[in-house]
């Protein structure tokens, strides 16, 4: 893919999956796209060190086409330390330390499904089930949480939302902490589950999010709805991108 902070704004969309492009083609010829574009050109041209790689924004959606969704775990930003980030919400890439809020949850999986905690941080694998790895801004700058907050990315990712929840096949929705909860509280009960719970991180995760069990309470809802179970174990050794 073309660095999306110097591509033209109607090829950011050019490695998305079809079923993608067709719910998001109109965000890309929005104001607010024009104006994030011009921003990270901007952040780029002062020096700023932008996480993730251009390539890499809109990793999420490459590798879980929308129609193929079945699970949502939706984040915050991406970390912001150096080779840390690589466009999946909580996950790292081989080789680099597993963070806290991670750390966290594979302990929750352990808990909740008995699975041994890996000793890498890489979630692609849950990715190319269904699990939609979201975050709600796409980028952000070297030891600079939230930086990019409010420059548009959160138009789009509701966008991303929407288009989930606006899906025939039912979802669910695990929001971690209050941000996650407030961002998705539009989403249809009625078809889709919600999952809620505080966030992982290590200052908020003994407050419920240990014992919360959301990875079989989402296996419980797929298997009851007729879909197969997501493989939350993680390979030992994951394949590098």
């Amino acid at each position: 893919m073309t660095d999306a902070a110097t591509a033209p704004a109607e090829k950011l969309d050019v490695k998305l999956d079809e079923s993608w492009k067709k719910a998001l083609a109109p965000e890309f010829s929005k104001t607010y796209m024009t104006q994030l574009k011009a921003f990270l050109q901007d952040r780029r041209a002062s020096g700023a060190h932008i996480f993730p790689k251009g390539s890499e924004y809109f990793r999420a959606l490459d590798l879980t086409p929308l129609d193929k969704v079945r699970v949502v775990i939706l984040g915050q930003d991406p970390y912001h330390g150096e080779g840390q980030a690589h466009g999946l919400s909580f996950s790292v890439k081989p080789g680099v330390k597993i963070p806290p809020s991670l750390v966290n949850i594979y302990k929750e999986l352990q808990s909740d499904l008995g699975l041994a905690p890996p000793r890498h941080g890489f979630l692609e694998h849950w990715a190319k089930q269904g699990v939609l790895l979201l975050n709600a801004v796409l980028t952000v700058e070297m030891g600079q949480a939230n930086i990019h907050q409010g420059k548009g990315w959160e138009q789009f990712t509701d966008a991303v939302i929407r288009a989930v929840n606006d899906q025939p096949h039912p979802v669910v929705f695990i929001l971690w902490g209050s941000y996650a909860q407030k961002k998705a509280a539009f989403v249809d009960t009625s078809r889709h589950l919600v999952i809620r719970s505080v966030h992982p991180s290590p200052l908020s995760a003994h407050n419920g999010f240990f014992g919360s069990q959301p990875f079989s309470k989402a296996n419980r809802f797929l298997e009851s709805k007729g879909y197969p179970p997501i493989d939350w174990q993680l390979p030992e050794r994951p394949a590098a991108e």
